[in-house]
């Protein structure tokens, strides 16, 4: 893998300790990956913020590296953590965890990492150009960055993220190629796929076909429209969430609807040799919706809310009452603008709560006595009964609602 002069003095330490230590693993991720040479990014988003994931040898592990000095060179933000920074204390989080938690947070800070703390950085001011190379983590994020936006990243983990920040390289190989997002299956989707949990199914189903794939799985996919704003990119985020989760997929294409597919449909097209078709969403939702008994704890936000979808949120509470706790996972800047403008405080007059810095998949929902929840995302969904044991209920964000009002999942005996 050949290196820059540069990149061999950062290599050699003339850059600092924790430069070094970065670029000596993003060196030795780029031979096995086959990587002839880096690319500079330009910016970085860092997973394994969350305590509950990491734990204190991943903690010191942060502590340590910030300790040698170097910060990061691009602008680079965080995944979200393990509990909400502000409201923790009323939403039942232990002191001892978001002390823990804020010990994360502080370690990436002296990395230069910003606390954006949000899978979607897209709806907090950070939105990749087209072509644009940029090493980020989050599996829903790199989706939505690739596929939705036409720039170019890998899916990062931990360590390496934090290693782009502080150099502003990662290795060039996949999907910051030509040849690497090309896709390696068509799938032809022979239903309706009107909603937010009716995509997510989509996708959990379209993620099981292409895992098998070699080299990994790029969708193209035929026979389905994405809906009009305002429900259009949430339609598209929940998608891409749903594939990454299922079967690890960082890029897909719609025919007629994503930028790539757009500009170069036919040449991605030609040659796939792998064809499926999807007729029913019915095995997605067989597999997604585990949910028994009463709902504890209706949670919606997976990926990060937006604006848009807290007013949609609103709109169908339509001045209701909770009876269950409804939660709406979002960014600080997303609640930050809610606040400002009385959104946040009409969502509250119905019980609801927008919860920032954290989101289901990475809280320490056990904890909180918490088994029975329900989600309108196939994600988080898919996520929760093996990381948190839990029961799932997944459906419309209407039926979500509709159970947040009512204590009970629509149609259940719960």
């Amino acid at each position: 893998m050949r290196l820059t002069a540069e990149e061999t003095a950062i290599l050699d330490g003339k850059r600092g300790a924790g430069a070094a230590k970065a670029m000596g693993i993003l060196h030795s991720l780029g031979r096995i990956a086959d990587a002839e040479e880096m690319v500079e990014v330009g910016s970085v988003q860092v997973s394994g913020v969350s305590y509950k994931n990491i734990g204190e040898y991943g903690l010191a592990f942060l502590e340590d590296w910030a300790a040698m000095g170097n910060k990061a060179v691009v602008p680079a933000f965080m995944n979200p953590g393990g509990a909400d920074r502000t409201l923790w204390k009323r939403l039942g989080f232990s002191a001892d965890f978001v002390k823990k938690q804020e010990q994360v947070v502080a370690a990436l800070e002296a990395l230069g990492i910003a606390p954006l703390l949000s899978c979607t950085p897209y709806h907090a001011g950070t939105t990749p150009r087209y072509g644009e190379h940029v090493a980020w983590a989050e599996s829903s994020a790199v989706s939505y960055a690739n596929s939705v936006l036409g720039a170019r990243t890998n899916r990062e983990g931990g360590p390496s993220a934090i290693a782009a920040a502080l150099t502003g390289r990662t290795p060039k190989h996949t999907l910051h190629t030509d040849e690497g997002r090309k896709p390696t299956r068509i799938v032809t989707v022979r239903c309706k796929v009107p909603g937010i949990a009716d995509v997510g199914a989509m996708g959990f189903q379209i993620g099981k076909a292409v895992s098998a794939d070699k080299k990994g799985g790029v969708p193209y996919i035929r026979g389905v429209a994405a809906p009009e704003a305002p429900i259009r990119v949430t339609w598209l985020k929940a998608l891409g969430a749903a594939m990454a989760a299922s079967g690890a997929v960082g890029l897909y294409h719609v025919e007629g609807v994503t930028p790539e597919a757009m500009k170069h449909g036919d040449e991605l097209k030609r040659g796939v040799q792998q064809k499926s078709e999807i007729e029913s969403l019915d095995e997605g939702y067989a597999a997604l919706g585990t949910g028994k008994g009463p709902v504890e704890l209706v949670t919606l936000g997976c990926p990060h809310a937006s604006r848009d979808d807290l007013v949609r949120i609103l709109g169908i509470l339509n001045g209701r009452k909770v009876k269950a706790p409804l939660w709406i996972a979002a960014s600080q800047v997303v609640r930050e603008k809610a606040e400002a403008e009385g959104l946040a405080e009409k969502l509250r007059a119905c019980g609801a709560e927008i919860v920032a810095d954290t989101c289901m998949v990475v809280a320490p929902l056990k904890d909180l006595g918490l088994r029975t929840l329900a989600t309108d995302s196939a994600k988080a969904a898919f996520y929760l009964p093996s990381h948190h044991d839990m029961n799932v209920y997944f459906g419309s964000t209407e039926e979500n609602v509709e159970a947040a009002v009512t204590g009970r999942w629509p149609g259940s005996a719960g």
